[in-house]
Parts: C-alpha cells; sequence; structure tokens
C-alpha cells in the first residue's frame, strides 16, 4: 500500500487518491487528510489546520491504536489464534477493536460505563462484538477492572490501552510522521491535542519535537478533569477525554503548555466546525479545536497552529451534542 498515493495537506484542490486495491480494511488506516479552516478561526494573519481522523475506516483515531495492539500481540505471540480480545473502552477503542477483531477472526468483548452514548454500544455489536457495561459510578478505573478480571477469569487477552507500550509506538510511526509530512514546507508553530490513553500526544508528540523542537504541543484537557493539570476528577461530557486516573503510556513531561475547555465550549466549536467548515466531528475533537483558538488569540502573526479531531459527530447523536437539533420539519 503505497501512502504516497494519499493527499496529505488542504494544498490539494482535487481528490488526488488513485484507485486502488486494498486486502482489506485495515489497510485503510491511517494517512488521514490536514485541512485548513477558513471561516472558524479568529484571524487572518495565521493559519489553522485540523487532522481530520474520522477518515479512519470506523472514523476514529482509535482504529490506530487497535491495529497497533493487535498487531503487535500476534508479533510477540501474546494472542493465539480464536482468543477473545477483551478491553475497557469508552467507545472509540471498542469500535476498532471490534473492527480489526472481525477481520482477523478474534471474538472481541468490550467493557463499557453506561454513561457512553448508546450508539457505540450498537456500533460494537452490529460489529460482531459482545458489551459488558459497568456502572458510570465506577468511571474509568471500574470498568478497567472489570476487564482485567475477565480477561484472568476466562484467559482472554487484554488490549490494555491505557499503558500498552504498542498504542504510543504506533502514533510514533504514523501519526506523528504524518505531520511532519504533511508540513514539510510549512511552518508548524503549535500542535494541540487533547488525551484519553496519552498514545496519541505522547507517540506523535515526541516525533513532532525531536523534528520541529520550536514547535509548542498544547495539551487540552477538560476544565473538571484536569488531571494532568494535578486537579482532581469529576465528571464531564467530552467522551473518550481523561479516565480518572493517568495512564501510564501518557508523557505528562511533553507539553509545553496546557489549557483547559469547557464542555460548552467543547460543544460549541464542534458545532461551529460543522456550520462554518463542513466539519462533522465529536465533542472531543471540539474541545481540541476549543483550545486551539484560545492558542489563535495570542498567537504571533503568521503562526501555524494544527489540532487533532478525533472522531466523527455521529458517536454522537444521543448526547447533549445534538440537544436542540429539530426532527421534524422547518418552518421557511
Amino acid at each position: 500500500y503505497n501512502y504516497s498515493t494519499r493527499p496529505t495537506t488542504s494544498t490539494h484542490t482535487t481528490n488526488t487518491l488513485m484507485a486502488q486495491l486494498f486486502e482489506n480494511v485495515l489497510k485503510t488506516i491511517g494517512r488521514t487528510p490536514v485541512v485548513r479552516v477558513n471561516r472558524a478561526v479568529p484571524r487572518s494573519d495565521i493559519k489553522v489546520y485540523v487532522k481530520l481522523e474520522s477518515f479512519n475506516p470506523l472514523s476514529s483515531v482509535k482504529d490506530r491504536l487497535a491495529l497497533a495492539i493487535i498487531e503487535d500481540a500476534e508479533r510477540k505471540g501474546l494472542l493465539k489464534p480464536g482468543q477473545t480480545v477483551v478491553e475497557a473502552t469508552s467507545g472509540n477503542t471498542g469500535i476498532a477493536l471490534a473492527m480489526v477483531c472481525a477481520v482477523k477472526g478474534y471474538p472481541f468483548v468490550a467493557v463499557m460505563s453506561d454513561s457512553f452514548s448508546v450508539e457505540r454500544r450498537k456500533l460494537m455489536r452490529f460489529l460482531g462484538a459482545k458489551v459488558v457495561l459497568t456502572p458510570a459510578a465506577e468511571r474509568g478505573t471500574g470498568m478497567v477492572k472489570k476487564a482485567h478480571d475477565l480477561s484472568i477469569e476466562k484467559g482472554w487477552f487484554l488490549a490494555n490501552q491505557f499503558s500498552n507500550p504498542a498504542n504510543p509506538e504506533y502514533h510514533r510511526n504514523t501519526t506523528g510522521p504524518e505531520i511532519l509530512d504533511a508540513f514539510r514546507s510549512e511552518r508548524l508553530d503549535y500542535w494541540v491535542t487533547g488525551w484519553g490513553t496519552g498514545g496519541t500526544v505522547t507517540g506523535a508528540g515526541e516525533m513532532i519535537k525531536l523534528a520541529r523542537p520550536d514547535c509548542k504541543i498544547v495539551l487540552a484537557e477538560p476544565e473538571g478533569a484536569a488531571l494532568v493539570s494535578g486537579r482532581e476528577f469529576t465528571p464531564h461530557k467530552i467522551q473518550g477525554w481523561t479516565p480518572n486516573f493517568l495512564p501510564s503510556v501518557l508523557n505528562t513531561k511533553l507539553p509545553d503548555t496546557i489549557l483547559t475547555v469547557s464542555d460548552a465550549q467543547s460543544i460549541a466549536a464542534s458545532r461551529e466546525l460543522a456550520t462554518k467548515e463542513g466539519i462533522f466531528c465529536g465533542i472531543s475533537s471540539g474541545g481540541t479545536f476549543a483550545a486551539a483558538l484560545k492558542v489563535a488569540e495570542s498567537a504571533p502573526s503568521g503562526s501555524t497552529i494544527l489540532a487533532m479531531l478525533p472522531d466523527t459527530g455521529e458517536r454522537y447523536l444521543s448526547t447533549v451534542l445534538f440537544d436542540g437539533i429539530k426532527e421534524d420539519s422547518d418552518v421557511l
């Protein structure tokens, strides 16, 4: 699969993706587009881009993580043919693992809090997975413990996304180099991302810092659960961001700046991207873009900002993101 035929920057005015034959859907993971934001930016003297991870086959950045963990386990002999895979997930990792396991022939069981959107459960089941729900009051640690207990009790393979080094390593090998390739002839002053497991910010961020030491790594966190900032966890609406613990794969020393965003700011930013840019993304993407807008307020003239958009808005149809969106006919 020749990645050079995939478009990488917004300078492409036509679709340069050449007709190709793929061995399976997993071969289409990665090399997601970088798109300039035009109408939803506060200043004309800076450039703001977003990397659209919704262009992965199951529409989120977690497709990368799922493929990385399963293929790493296969190479190391940790995952046997036909063995069941189990993982704690807020939804996107579970959906991605369900896809990978469907292609490779592994049964998959997702463990997730009952507070996450119902469409995520249905998507996993549609892909052939089973879903075990844990009470929302037990938070992230509750579903992680349940997945661990099931792996021990039943002899299942635990994907262990929060501490599996294959997670950030895949981002070092793909996401980071993709970003550097996209900006090979452009300046890149700020890279903005949120965190859930920490794989993206750690893996991609380390590669960006290595190649572009002057680029500022900006980490976005929910204002009510800013754990890297040293605050206590409280429940928030930004699904997929910040469980109630710091994952071991998260490099907390990497960010140059940490910015917090509210649920309301994240939702508003997601809606603005939809109505002004035609970019359909979820609340976590909105949170990252809201942080990028904060960076844009004070960035020096001529700066270039890149924000990661981890998933699609279709994961949030039953959530507050769609509150007030009518179902009946509009009055013209």
